[in-house]
């Protein structure tokens, strides 16, 4: 199989939570510590910072690759979901993994993956531990998938832990209540390593100290630590609380680890997380007269902070591109978006993807108006046509609607 034939196998034969959603999760890690020992547990040669949260975990993973890239190191990054390509999930010193690593890698083990039932997510972490040990790198920044517990990312034993926030997301999964998602994050707090927390509510810090305790772990509250605050790239708003949990998670790796990051090297990095990682789809500014913005946020924790940063722009008319998955809560939701706004509901790429009629009508009763089309891609290129110079466009809702858009 070639690079195309060998994704479309990885994302069409097996469940993938990105395509499929519920059908794709599994609820515990007896797959993934089977592939990885037929890999020959790969990650045991690994030294590892681990990134869970509701939002933020993406932005805090790549910003931290970047700061350890400046301060020299070779850093492998693994990440999802992926906007245009499977390989941006995996990726050292910002170069993507190479399609023929990829090709290899599937097709040695194609038949241990049917005959064990393997998952695409299971499939891509044990293809992320065994590219970054045969590549030997200094360090791996792994983000979660979902939850943190029973994530297949979850048997790896990192110098640090890292918790960016609790919200309400995937409560199918994950519980309906703050403290229940917040034990399953906590899940990847491991004996004796320490913990950064980035922000935390009344319900979840009871949680975070409890199975910090648990497990003779040292635990830093990020919020409460971090007084200076650097610069960065990565401009929107909800990057503030992001930003001191890497600054937190930089100190305790200078305090505990060889590793050395100076603060020319952290604030350098920072400043560089998009041309050294390659991140896209955070507060990304796509033009200018008229302004477009788009952003990946996707839940009521992500875009309420989102929409509070859309409230400070200047603009004469604003115009929003609008796409949700079809799990997605939208009473939660809808409430958050401006109503003054013209919309352009759309129906992204993505099998999980809400009819755009069906957005329209749920947003109409929360006197959201505007017009439905069938891709994100059409219903952008209508926001364009209609725009003046001195008028917004805000594209956003989901990471299917943003992977639509000419990002470079």
């Amino acid at each position: 199989m070639n690079y195309q034939e060998t994704t479309n196998w990885m994302f069409n034969q097996l469940p993938m939570y990105q395509l499929q959603g519920a059908s794709a999760y599994k609820e515990d890690l007896t797959n993934i510590k089977l592939l990885a020992e037929h890999l020959g547990n790969p990650q045991k040669q690994l030294r590892c910072i681990h990134v869970a949260g509701t939002n933020g975990k993406g932005s805090t993973s790549h910003m931290l690759s970047s700061v350890l890239q400046e301060a020299g190191y070779k850093v492998g990054l693994y990440t999802s979901p992926h906007l245009k390509d499977f390989r941006e999930r995996i990726k050292i010193n910002g170069k993507e993994i190479s399609e023929e690593f990829v090709i290899e890698f599937v097709a040695k083990h194609k038949d241990f993956f049917e005959a064990n039932d393997m998952s695409f997510f299971e499939m891509s972490v044990g293809l992320a531990f065994d590219y970054f040990a045969s590549e030997e790198v200094d360090i791996a920044i792994i983000e979660v998938g979902l939850g943190g517990r029973l994530d297949a990312t979850n048997i790896i034993t990192p110098l640090v832990s890292v918790i960016t926030n609790i919200g309400l997301d995937h409560t199918q999964f994950l519980g309906n209540t703050l403290e229940a998602i917040a034990g399953e994050k906590a899940g990847i707090i491991k004996p004796n390593v320490p913990v950064v927390v980035g922000e935390y509510t009344e319900e979840t810090k009871p949680i975070f100290l409890a199975k910090a305790e648990e497990n003779n772990a040292p635990i830093y509250f990020a919020s409460d630590l971090i007084d200076q605050i650097y610069l960065s790239d990565l401009i929107g708003d909800y990057q503030f609380h992001n930003k001191k949990t890497v600054q937190q998670t930089i100190s305790i790796l200078n305090k505990e680890t060889d590793f050395k990051v100076s603060p020319e090297q952290l604030q350098e990095g920072l400043l560089r997380v998009v041309k050294n990682t390659g991140l896209q789809g955070r507060w990304q500014q796509l033009g200018e007269n008229p302004k477009i913005i788009c952003d990946t946020a996707h839940n009521k924790h992500g875009l309420s902070v989102v929409m509070n940063q859309l409230k400070n722009e200047k603009y004469e008319k604003l115009h929003i591109v609008l796409g949700v998955v079809n799990d997605k809560d939208l009473d939660s939701i809808l409430p958050l978006f401006p109503k003054e706004a013209h919309y352009y509901f759309c129906h992204p790429n993505s099998s999980r993807a809400l009819p755009a009629e069906n957005l329209q009508t749920e947003a109409k009763k929360h006197n959201l108006i505007g017009e439905k089309f069938d891709s994100a891609a059409i219903a952008f290129a209508e926001a364009k046509k209609n725009a003046s110079e001195s008028d917004f466009i805000y594209v956003g809702g989901s990471t299917f609607v943003v992977a639509e858009l000419p990002l470079n």
